[in-house]
């Protein structure tokens, strides 16, 4: 099960952070959101660098902050492996 803390985003929502689930970034850690407290729901990411859950995901799994300018490289993926 996944160590999540609740915080309200400025909608009013409450969402839940995955403390132990990570993906690195240039400046720091995306932690994975959670629309419920049962981690069925994924919500967004949370920037660790700036702790601002303005974020956004291309399709390639690049993720970037909109805030600090924090980014996560995609996977690397050539069509001609497939």
């Amino acid at each position: 099960m996944a160590d999540l803390q609740s915080q309200t985003v400025d909608s009013g929502k409450t969402v839940y952070v995955a403390q132990d689930e990570v993906e690195r970034g240039s400046k720091g850690p995306f932690y994975v959101v959670y629309a419920t407290d049962d981690a069925e729901n994924r919500w967004g990411f949370l920037c660790g660098n700036c702790d601002s859950f303005n974020t956004a995901m291309d399709t390639m799994g690049r993720i970037e902050c909109n805030e600090c300018g924090n980014v996560r490289k995609p996977d690397e993926w050539d069509a001609a492996h497939e």
